[in-house]
């Protein structure tokens, strides 16, 4: 484990490969290969990897493509599962049936049927989310004046690994109703708890849409709120959601404490500029925003 919060030349070779197989997910990933960017003897590099990251090298690529083909079974419906097998770089169906269901515990049509995201969940904690991925390293901050949004909210309250469950919830609704529609609306996510500071029972986090008119009383609990308007420091993250908390920590723990600003009470907030699967992880975007007084 990495004791400082900069990350060593190891650290960032390790970094490097792993960003390369998020953006190479569709591509002949070998091990000679991969081992390129690291400037790791091919012989070693295997070992150094499953030591680094507490999983094999083949089983994290496996693992970054049934992430993908997960996303699809459950947001998107219209996709059959024999192209999303394809898609996940399996030549069978029945093989990507039986990885999958060893991943999950669940075959890829119970998973779309409903989906146990506390086992898909657990399956992603690398070793490398834990490292403090982006603290030690100046990140690229402003300070923005938010204008006040009013937004359609789905309350989640329970642990952070369902929070995949609420949010197809609150899509079902955004179709249903048409009051929030994705392509003309912006879309927004408030975090009022830390996860690691609060019982899996007390964690919130609210899936939102900006909307222009009110929101009817529902069936899906979807309610109306406001993002305050004000000023924000703003910080713009590029890759996959997994390491969002860290660049969160990066403003409170290092910006934050130079800037000479003072914090608003209103909690942080993300606006997703774009989804996943519909883009790969890497090529995600998401603005984070801390209100400032």
């Amino acid at each position: 484990m990495v004791n400082s919060t900069k990350l060593s030349d190891y650290d960032k070779s390790m970094e490097r490969v792993c960003d390369y197989i998020y953006a190479n997910l569709d591509e002949e990933l070998t091990v000679k290969h991969l081992s390129q960017f690291t400037g790791f003897s091919q012989f070693h590099f295997h070992r150094q990897f499953s030591t680094y990251m507490d999983i094999s090298i083949g089983k994290y690529i496996q693992l970054l493509r049934l992430k993908r083909a997960s996303y699809r079974l459950c947001f998107d419906h219209g996709a059959k599962i024999i192209d999303i097998a394809f898609d996940a770089k399996f030549d069978y169906p029945e093989s990507f049936s039986r990885a999958f269901k060893k991943a999950f515990e669940q075959s890829p049509t119970e998973f779309r049927r409903q989906p146990n995201w506390l086992i898909w969940n657990d399956k992603y904690q690398f070793r490398s989310n834990r490292m403090g991925q982006g603290l030690g390293r100046e990140q690229q901050v402003d300070v923005v004046n938010f204008t006040e949004t009013k937004i359609a909210v789905y309350e989640h309250k329970g642990a952070p690994e369902l929070v995949n469950e609420s949010v197809a919830r609150f899509i079902v609704w955004r179709k249903k109703t048409g009051l929030s529609p994705v392509a003309k609306s912006r879309t927004f996510g408030i975090i009022y708890d830390d996860p690691k500071s609060v019982s899996v029972e007390e964690y919130r986090f609210d899936i939102c849409g900006s909307v222009i008119d009110s929101v009817p009383k529902n069936e899906y609990g979807v309610i109306n709120k406001t993002i305050e308007g004000g000023r924000c420091a703003v910080l713009r993250h590029r890759g996959t959601h997994d390491n969002l908390e860290s660049k969160v920590h990066y403003l409170y723990g290092q910006w934050l404490p130079k800037s000479g600003e003072v914090l608003r009470g209103s909690p942080v907030f993300f606006h997703y500029q774009n989804f996943f699967p519909e883009v790969a992880e890497h090529d995600l975007v998401t603005d984070i925003y801390l209100p400032l007084t």
